[in-house]
C-alpha cells in the first residue's frame, strides 16, 4: 500500500488533465463575460436607435 501511494504521488498524468480542465473553464468564463458585455452594449444601442427613429416623421419633417 505504501508503494502504491508513492507511485501515485510521482505520477503526473492526472495533473495534465486538471490543467486542461482549469484552462477550459477559464476560456468559457471569459467567453461568457464577453458575451454579457456585448449583449448589454447592443441592447442600449438598439434602444437609442429606436428612440431616434420614433421621433422622425416619415414624410421628411421632424
Amino acid at each position: 500500500m505504501l508503494k502504491f501511494i508513492k507511485n501515485f504521488r510521482k505520477d503526473e498524468n492526472g495533473a495534465v488533465t486538471v490543467d486542461w480542465v482549469v484552462l477550459t473553464a477559464a476560456v468559457v468564463a471569459l467567453g461568457a463575460a464577453g458575451y454579457n458585455s456585448i449583449s448589454s452594449g447592443t441592447s442600449a444601442l438598439s434602444g437609442t436607435t429606436q428612440t431616434f427613429i420614433e421621433g422622425k416623421n416619415p414624410n421628411g419633417g421632424t
